[in-house]
């Protein structure tokens, strides 16, 4: 029987066991399971994923919101837990700046304004207003300023049709069509203090 183990068979089978026994004596016989119990699920599984534009600069990048908890059916909204840049998206190709990267701590930030508020004349503080009542408001204010200050002509008697005591700032994370839209809407109630926010 011994004729029939060779040298190097009988070097590894002995060295297989004295580094079994060296581990166990070390204490490492219950890394296995350790490790395993350690393993926890892909953080991003069962979320939804959504794509959307970035808030903050002009740049307009790409970003992927993934949310967990929604119910449509029940009405229930879900948390956003994970924002990554889009690695679809032709601005950014899926960097982001640190702005950009730290969006998960202003989405969920406590402080974060979520509603439309108003502080009224002598007030000392804000109101919620819902916001048909806020574009009721904005628009009332709009036409009551461009009443009292439009100008249909000028010294000479020319048409020129201005409006210069409210100016426009337009996003910048718009499409094109959106962009064109609002400079027509803009132009065409006589603005002349109108910029976008891709310029600035």
């Amino acid at each position: 029987m011994l004729r029939e183990i060779s040298r190097r068979r009988f070097l590894g089978t002995a060295g297989a066991g004295i580094a079994g026994t060296a581990i166990g004596a070390l204490g490492f016989e219950d890394s296995g399971q350790a490790l395993a119990a350690s393993i926890r699920d892909f953080k991003l599984a069962g979320t939804t994923e959504t794509r959307n534009t970035c808030t903050y600069c002009s740049v307009a990048c790409g970003i992927i919101l993934y949310s967990k908890g929604a119910d449509k059916a029940a009405g229930k909204k879900g948390k956003i837990v994970h924002i990554e840049g889009d690695p679809d998206h032709p601005t950014n190709r899926g960097t982001l700046c640190p702005k950009g990267a730290a969006l998960l701590d202003t989405v969920n930030a406590e402080t974060r304004t979520k509603y439309p508020m108003v502080r009224k004349p002598g007030s000392d503080k804000w109101e919620r207003l819902s916001w048909d009542a806020a574009l009721d408001r904005i628009a009332g204010l709009m036409k009551a300023d461009r009443d009292a200050n439009f100008i249909a002509r000028n010294r000479d008697g020319a048409t020129v049709n201005r409006w210069t005591t409210t100016g426009f700032l337009a996003a910048s994370a718009t499409t094109n069509e959106t962009a064109w839209m609002t400079y027509k809407v803009v132009r065409s109630a006589g603005m002349v203090v109108f910029d976008n926010q891709a310029r600035v």
